[in-house]
């Protein structure tokens, strides 16, 4: 569940999930960097909690992912190569 370290401003983190946050993610007119968190890790660490792959991805999408917070919710990075993510966009 996303937790602010500021109600009005910084940076809001995933509560528990510190082993799979890479960094911020920075782009231009965006004025407060916003914490990232790397997705296979999120789903290693739920699957080490106990849960199956499947749990795990279920928990993930509706919990984490689904959790919204306003304009500064962290960003779940999907490692992947650009072959690969040109073929999910074409599926969009």
């Amino acid at each position: 569940m996303p937790k602010s370290f500021d109600k009005e401003k910084g940076l809001v983190i995933a509560e528990g999930l510190n082993e799979a946050f890479v960094g911020l993610m920075m782009r231009f007119n965006v004025h407060e960097p916003i914490a990232c968190y790397d997705y296979d890790r999120v789903i290693h660490g739920l699957i080490a909690q106990g849960a199956t792959e499947e749990e795990a991805i279920e928990y993930f999408d509706y919990n984490i992912l689904g959790s919204w917070v306003g304009d500064r919710t962290p960003y779940y990075l999907r490692r992947m190569s650009i072959d690969e993510a040109a073929e999910i966009a074409s599926d969009v």
